[in-house]
C-alpha cells in the first residue's frame, strides 16, 4: 500500500467522521435556531395583536360611541380588530394560526377548545407567568404553539362583558345575553395563541443543514486537495528522488550526482544524511581499490 494511499485513507476517514459529527451538531443547532427564528415571528404576531387591541380600546371605540348605540359595530371590539390585524399578516406567513380562545366568549367562534382551555387554565393557576410555549399532536403531524393569557386590565372592557343590563343593547341584539358576561376585572379569562406547524422549523433546519454540509464538504474536499499537493510536493518526490538514487547507486553507479537538498525539515535532513551516505561508500570503495592496487 502506498504512502499516498495509506494518507489518502486516514484524511477520508478522518473527513467523513469530522461531516458525521458536524452534521449531528450542525443539525441540532440549526434546528433550535429555526424553531427561535418561528417563536419570534409569533412574538411579533402576538405583540401585535395586543397593541391593536390597546388601540381600539383606547381610540377606536370612543369615536365610534355614538353610532354603536344604533347599529352594534365589530370595529370596537378587540379581539375583532386583533384578529383582522393578523388576518393580514397571514397573507405573508399563512403557516401561522391565530386565535384569541376564552372560556367564556361574546362570540360562539372563539369559544376555548378543551386543549385551549387547558392553556388558560394553566395561566390561571400560574398569575405570574407571561407567556406559555409548548407543543401538542395534531392530525397533520405536530404543532409549535405560543400562547400569552388575556387578562381584563382596563375597566372599560367590563362594559360589553359585566352584565347584560351594562353591555350595549345593540350587542345584546347582536350576540344575545346567553355568554361573554361575569367578567371581573383583572382576571384571565382567556389566551392568545399563536400556532404553527413543527414541519415548518424543521424544514428551515433541513435546508439550513443542507447548504452548511455542503460549504463544508467543499472546505474538506479543498483541504484534500491542498494536503495532496502538499504531500506530493515536500515527501513523495522527494522520496521518489532518493529512491532513484539509492538504486543506481546500489547498481554501481557511484558518480552519480548528489540530491539537491534544501530546506530544513525532515525530509530534508534525510536527503542530507543519503548524501552523506554517499560520499562515505564512494570513500569507502576508492580506498579499497587503492589498497588493492
Amino acid at each position: 500500500m502506498s504512502l499516498r494511499l495509506k494518507f489518502n485513507l486516514i484524511l477520508g476517514l478522518a473527513m467523513i467522521v469530522g461531516i458525521s459529527l458536524a452534521s449531528v451538531f450542525t443539525y441540532r443547532f440549526m434546528q433550535e435556531n429555526a424553531r427561535e427564528e418561528v417563536l419570534d415571528r409569533a412574538r411579533i404576531m402576538l405583540q401585535s395583536a395586543i397593541a391593536v387591541r390597546g388601540y381600539t380600546v383606547g381610540e377606536i371605540r370612543p369615536l365610534l360611541a355614538l353610532q354603536q348605540k344604533r347599529k352594534f359595530l365589530p370595529q370596537t371590539v378587540p379581539a375583532y380588530s386583533a384578529h383582522q390585524y393578523v388576518a393580514q399578516l397571514q397573507k405573508e406567513y399563512p403557516e401561522y394560526s391565530y386565535r384569541e380562545a376564552t372560556l367564556n366568549p361574546t362570540n360562539p367562534a372563539d369559544r376555548a377548545t378543551e386543549w385551549e382551555a387547558d392553556v388558560v387554565a394553566w395561566f390561571r393557576n400560574h398569575e405570574e407567568e407571561k407567556e406559555l410555549i409548548g407543543q401538542r399532536e395534531t392530525p397533520t403531524g405536530p404543532s409549535l404553539y405560543l400562547a400569552r393569557p388575556i387578562k381584563i386590565t382596563d375597566p372599560s372592557c367590563l362594559t360589553c362583558h359585566s352584565t347584560p343590563a351594562e353591555a350595549p343593547p345593540t350587542m345584546i341584539d347582536a350576540y344575545g345575553t346567553a355568554n361573554g358576561f361575569g367578567w371581573k376585572l383583572n382576571e384571565i379569562v382567556g389566551a392568545q395563541i399563536v400556532a404553527v406547524p413543527m414541519s415548518l422549523p424543521l424544514q428551515r433546519a433541513n435546508e439550513t443543514l443542507i447548504v452548511v454540509l455542503g460549504v463544508l464538504a467543499a472546505v474538506f474536499l479543498l483541504i484534500f486537495i491542498l494536503l495532496n499537493i502538499l504531500l506530493n510536493i515536500v515527501v513523495i518526490n522527494p522520496i521518489k528522488q532518493m529512491s532513484a538514487k539509492a538504486n543506481e547507486v546500489s547498481m554501481g553507479a557511484l558518480d552519480v550526482e548528489e540530491l539537491e537538498v534544501g530546506g530544513s525539515g525532515e525530509i530534508a535532513t534525510l536527503g542530507q544524511s543519503f548524501n552523506r551516505m554517499h560520499r562515505s561508500l564512494v570513500n569507502a570503495v576508492n580506498m579499497l581499490d587503492e589498497a588493492q592496487s
